[in-house]
């Protein structure tokens, strides 16, 4: 999974989860709410996971970059 893909599902997981925790609470569903803790945090993960992916990327093209340089 790219970079990109990561961050979508890292940011509608989130969402997600804060809604739950949110209706949770509205309804004293403490059930409910611990999910949305846990998938708030699932979406953090991978937000966290799409930015090493590009971080990575990046320093591989400048590190390509400049030994081409070199050359």
């Amino acid at each position: 999974m790219g970079a990109t893909a990561d961050k979508i599902k890292g940011t509608t997981n989130e969402a997600i989860g804060k809604a739950k925790q949110g209706i949770g609470e509205a309804t004293g569903s403490d059930r409910l709410q611990g999910e949305g803790v846990i998938q708030e945090l699932k979406g953090k993960g991978q937000k966290a996971v799409g930015d090493a992916k590009d971080a990575t990327k990046d320093a591989v093209n400048k590190a390509a970059a400049a030994a081409n340089k070199n050359l």
